[in-house]
């Protein structure tokens, strides 16, 4: 199963107007009906008859931690010269000229 994350927010005309995000697991593909069901059942688990009103804006895949990109939150510095420009190529002004 994938982790997902996904924005709510509740309609402009509501009393108490929320927004968050939270996640959730779907074997479904990102963008199907599934998954947006999935994300909706998960939002009513969570918030039961609160979010009945509430829309998902959007579902995104949750970013995977990658460990070894950055060694104690030092960046990396590069000391390899610049890359030269390639020369400008000449324009003719005549156009239409044989």
């Amino acid at each position: 199963m994938s982790l997902f994350v996904a924005n709510y927010r509740s309609p402009n005309a509501s009393g108490e107007r929320s927004r968050g995000l939270f996640e959730f697991e779907s074997e479904a593909r990102l963008g199907s009906k599934a998954n947006a069901h999935d994300a909706r059942v998960k939002m009513l688990e969570l918030y039961g008859n609160d979010a009945l009103s509430w829309t998902i804006e959007d579902i995104k895949h949750k970013p995977k931690k990658t460990s070894g990109a950055q060694a104690d939150g030092q960046m990396e510095l590069d000391f390899r010269e610049p890359l030269k420009e390639p020369p400008k190529r000449r324009r003719s002004t005549k156009r239409g000229v044989v």
